[in-house]
């Protein structure tokens, strides 16, 4: 385990379970669907190279880079694209992978962008949701799992772009980032 890590929240095989359960269920539930996964880039890139390997179904992929924290460990609320979607949704039932689902804020805002872009319907699939920090009227339709409302590192997500390459979610030592 890292030093920089306080405690493992989900381990890796926790990990390997998320991603075969979240991955049967999008199977079943797009199985006569046009799919798009959509990434939100950085944080999601382990979770939704997993994740779509588990998903039995032809589909199509591509990224958006969203951010509202910068180097921060709250979101600051102001919402910012740097990397917009290359595919033309019409026709598609997009399904937006996110890797945390917390304050919403920056998930709200995407969805509203999207919902006028032809998608015949959007759906978010998050691998860790903090309900209890939900201030953006938005709710994750598949999950991966609950977490505390404590900073999480691994799997993608990151304190100041790093961390992102441990292979477990782990709880970051306050002392680090206070």
């Amino acid at each position: 385990m890292n030093p920089d890590v306080e405690k493992i929240l989900v381990s890796e095989e926790q990990l390997r379970e998320i991603n075969m359960r979240l991955g049967k269920q999008i199977t079943e539930d797009y199985k006569d669907k046009n799919l798009l996964v959509l990434g939100i880039l950085k944080g999601c890139v382990f979770f939704m190279t997993d994740l779509v390997r588990c998903i039995d179904l032809p589909l199509s992929i591509d990224f958006m880079t969203v951010s509202s924290y910068g180097s921060g460990t709250r979101s600051s609320g102001r919402v910012k694209i740097t990397k917009d979607i290359d595919i033309d949704l019409d026709g598609y039932d997009v399904l937006i992978v996110e890797d945390i689902l917390d304050s919403g804020k920056t998930l709200h805002y995407v969805s509203q962008i999207l919902k006028t872009r032809g998608a015949r319907s959007i759906k978010i699939a998050t691998l860790l949701d903090k309900p209890e920090r939900r201030v953006a009227p938005i709710t994750p339709d598949y999950v991966g799992c609950d977490v505390p409302d404590e900073f999480v590192v691994g799997y993608g997500l990151d304190y100041d772009q790093k961390y992102r390459n441990l292979p477990y979610i782990g709880q970051l030592r306050r002392s680090i980032y206070e």
